[in-house]
């Protein structure tokens, strides 16, 4: 019996070299994703926060659609979002309530011609004190 167990010990010989290759490719792929897509995702993320925190502004009701535009640019400056393009940020006055829409999209280039497209569209209505 004692022979069957090390013959079998013997047949163990752990992954291949080619399964180690495409465990590497795969993780290495997954990595990429992640370094590229992920400063995308943390920006958005940024924005949003920029636009909630100006629900509740003085005087928020009382400005105009340019003067909210400024507002949210220089929050968004303080907040070091540099690539993004205001003109994707429409400020609608609807009464007492402001509304704010943003659409856009982020191209990355993963390599060569791969690229990836991230769509990004919120709507917030806010109201000043």
């Amino acid at each position: 019996m004692t022979k069957n167990n090390l013959s079998a010990m013997g047949r163990q010989g752990g992954a291949s070299a080619i399964t180690a290759l495409v465990m590497v490719l795969f993780f290495g792929s997954l990595l990429t994703l992640v370094i590229k897509l992920g400063p995308v995702y943390l920006d958005d993320l940024t924005i949003q926060e920029a636009l909630e925190s100006l629900d509740g502004t003085e005087g928020l009701s009382n400005m105009g659609p340019a003067q909210v535009r400024t507002l949210i640019n220089k929050r968004l400056s303080v907040n070091s979002i540099r690539g993004f393009d205001a003109k994707q940020i429409s400020v609608e006055k609807n009464g007492e309530f402001v509304v704010i829409k943003v659409d856009y999209e982020v191209r990355n280039n993963i390599f060569s011609n791969v690229d990836t497209v991230v769509h990004f569209k919120h709507e917030y209505e806010m109201k000043g004190k």
